[in-house]
């Protein structure tokens, strides 16, 4: 009997996983992973710039926002995106990302939306929606960016 292969979501998503084991953030340990015709393209995970400390080392950079309807959240801003490590390492090696898939463990934030549209990303696919993704979704909407969100579960981070 032949066992059951993965989709090629379902594949990209065990890559995702696997790569979020190098986040250097407690807060979330997230990856990311860019494919275009089954092949990986680039990763990311959350972490510091290269050469710079990790929270994992030195703590957090908490950073306090507070929205327009009074709502306050915490952020730290001491590292990178997973997505916005993938596309920035693409760029780096010289990778177009034109036509591109992005899976990744929760809605992209605004400036990581505006960052996958810009490299030409045509598809995202999250796992879990982030309580920030409002205007994510939005903007991928605008742009003609396919968003593709798997759970209704809000994405909940290790140390809230």
């Amino acid at each position: 009997m032949l066992e059951k292969r993965p989709t090629w979501d379902e594949y990209f998503f065990e890559i995702v996983d696997a790569v979020a084991k190098r986040a250097t953030c407690d807060r979330g340990r997230s990856g990311c992973v860019i494919a275009k015709n089954k092949r990986i393209l680039a990763t990311g995970y959350v972490g510091s710039p290269a050469g710079c400390k990790h929270c994992d080392e030195v703590g957090h950079e908490m950073h306090r926002v507070v929205k327009e309807d009074g709502t306050e959240s915490s952020h730290c801003i001491r590292t990178a995106h997973a997505e916005q490590n993938a596309i920035a390492h693409a760029a780096r090696v010289g990778i177009a990302l034109e036509g591109a898939t992005l899976y990744c463990q929760m809605t992209p934030c605004y400036v990581c939306a505006k960052m996958i549209i810009n490299s030409g990303i045509e598809r995202v696919v999250a796992r879990n929606d982030y309580h920030a993704g409002a205007r994510g979704k939005e903007i991928f909407a605008e742009a003609g960016v396919t968003f593709e969100l798997l759970n209704n579960e809000t994405e909940k981070y290790d140390n809230q």
